[in-house]
C-alpha cells in the first residue's frame, strides 16, 4: 500500500485564520491543532488511549531527552517511537535545540553544533544539524524539526541577528540531512526575536530552502503576549500559504485564540499538563486552583460543560482532597481535564472558522474567561 504524501489541505478561512487537514504517513490531523507534550515518549500521567480520548491527534516528543534515555538507536531497534510508546498517530519531535541551549553551564557552542554534558550523568554528547536530524529519523518522527538556536530574550539586535543567521545555516544543513519519504515532513524554524526585519529575513531564508512546514520559534520566552502577537503579524504572512504554520511552545488559552486569528495552525505547550500536576485547572471561566480551601466542601463539578472524567464523575471537593493529599489520581484527572479543555477549545475554533463566526467565538471566549470562576458556596 502506497503511503500518502505529506501535504496540507486548507478547508476554510475566516480573516487570516484557516482550518484544514494535514495529511501524514500516520494519519490526518485537523487544524488548528494542539499537540500534547510527550517529552520522554509519554504524556506525563496519561495513557495513550486517554490522550486520544481528549481529542488529541498528534503528540510531541523530544530529541534531547530521548537521545540520552533510552537512546535513539535503541528506540529504532524496538520498532520506532510510535510502537515504543503505543501511539500510532503522528508524532512531531523537537530538535533538542531548546533544551541544549538551556544548559548554559553544561554546553559549548560553535558554528557546527553544540557539545554538552548530560543533565542525567554528566556524560558528554554532541548535537549538530545532521545528528539531530538523524536521531529524529531513528525515532521515526512523522515531523522532524530543523536544528536551531533558540535566541534568548531579551537580545540586542546584533545578537539576535547573529543567532538567527546561525540557525539559518543550520536549517540548510538539517534539510540536507533529511531523508525524504512519503508522508513524512520537516519544518524549518523562523527566528529573529522581536525584530520585524530579522523575522522577515529568516522567513525568506527558510522559504528559499523549502520545507514541508514552517515553525515560528523564539517566542513565549518572556516577551509578553503583545510582542508575540506583533511578531506573528509580521511573520505569518511571509510564510507559504500552502504549508502548515507551527507556533512553538505556546501557550495559554488566550494565546491560542489570538494566534489562530493570525493564521497559526499548530501549537504545543507543557502548560496544560504541568499545571494539571500542580492542581491548576483551565476552565471556560478561567483558571481554577484546586488547592484553595474554598473547594473543600463543594460538591459541584469543576466545569459543568466539560466532558472529561474529572468533571463527569468527581466533585471539586474530591479533586481538592486528591491535590492536597498529593494523590497520583489527582494529577491524572486534572491533566486529562486540562488537555480535554485545550482540545475542545481547538475544536471550537475549527468550527467557528468553518462557519465564518470566529470574531463572535473569540468575543464569547474572552467574556467567559473574564467572568471568573463560579461563586464559592
Amino acid at each position: 500500500m502506497t503511503e500518502p504524501a505529506f501535504r496540507f489541505e486548507p478547508l476554510a478561512r475566516d480573516g487570516a485564520a484557516r482550518t484544514g487537514r494535514l495529511h501524514t504517513a500516520h494519519g490526518v490531523v485537523q487544524t488548528p491543532t494542539f499537540m500534547p507534550v510527550g517529552t520522554a515518549a509519554t504524556v506525563k500521567a496519561m495513557r495513550p488511549e486517554e490522550v486520544a480520548a481528549t481529542g488529541a491527534q498528534i503528540v510531541l516528543g523530544n530529541t534531547y531527552h530521548l537521545m540520552l534515555r533510552p537512546g535513539a538507536e535503541r528506540v529504532a531497534r524496538l520498532g520506532g517511537l510510535h510502537r515504543f510508546m503505543n501511539w500510532p498517530g503522528p508524532i512531531l519531535t523537537d530538535s533538542g535545540g531548546f533544551q541544549v541551549m538551556s544548559l548554559s553551564q553544561l554546553r559549548r557552542m560553535d558554528k557546527d553544533g553544540v557539545t554538552f554534558r548530560s543533565h542525567l550523568d554528566g556524560s558528554e554528547h554532541r548535537l549538530s544539524p545532521a545528528r539531530s536530524t538523524e536521531i529524529q529519523h531513528l525515532l521515526d518522527a512523522t515531523i522532524t524539526m530543523a536544528f536551531d538556536e533558540c535566541t534568548p530574550f531579551p537580545a540586542e539586535p546584533e545578537v539576535a541577528a547573529s543567532s538567527m543567521r546561525l540557525s539559518m545555516g543550520w536549517a540548510q544543513r538539517s534539510r540536507d540531512a533529511f531523508v525524504a519519504r512519503p508522508g513524512y515532513g520537516q519544518f524549518g524554524i523562523v527566528q529573529g526575536s522581536v525584530y520585524p526585519d530579522l523575522r522577515l529575513e529568516s522567513a525568506a531564508a527558510l522559504t528559499a530552502i523549502g520545507f514541508e512546514g514552517y515553525a515560528i520559534g523564539g517566542l513565549a520566552v518572556g516577551e509578553g503576549q503583545e510582542r508575540m502577537f506583533a511578531a506573528l503579524d509580521v511573520t505569518v504572512p511571509a510564510l507559504p500559504d500552502d504549508r502548515p504554520r507551527y507556533l512553538m511552545g505556546v501557550g495559554k488559552p488566550s494565546d491560542l485564540v489570538g494566534s489562530v486569528r493570525r493564521g497559526v495552525d499548530m501549537f504545543d505547550c507543557v502548560l496544560p499538563t504541568r499545571s494539571g500536576r500542580t492542581g491548576q485547572a483551565f476552565t471556560r471561566r478561567g483558571t481554577v486552583n484546586l488547592r484553595n480551601a474554598r473547594h473543600q466542601d463543594d460538591q459541584r463539578p469543576l466545569d459543568e460543560a466539560c466532558r472529561c472524567p474529572a468533571c463527569r464523575s468527581y466533585s471539586r471537593a474530591y479533586l481538592h482532597h486528591l491535590v492536597r493529599s498529593e494523590e497520583v489520581l489527582g494529577l491524572m484527572l486534572l491533566t486529562q481535564h486540562n488537555l480535554t479543555y485545550y482540545q475542545d477549545l481547538m475544536a471550537g475554533l475549527r468550527g467557528a472558522i468553518a462557519a465564518g463566526t470566529l470574531d463572535a467565538f473569540a468575543a464569547a471566549f474572552e467574556a467567559e474567561q473574564a467572568s471568573g470562576d463560579i461563586p464559592a458556596l
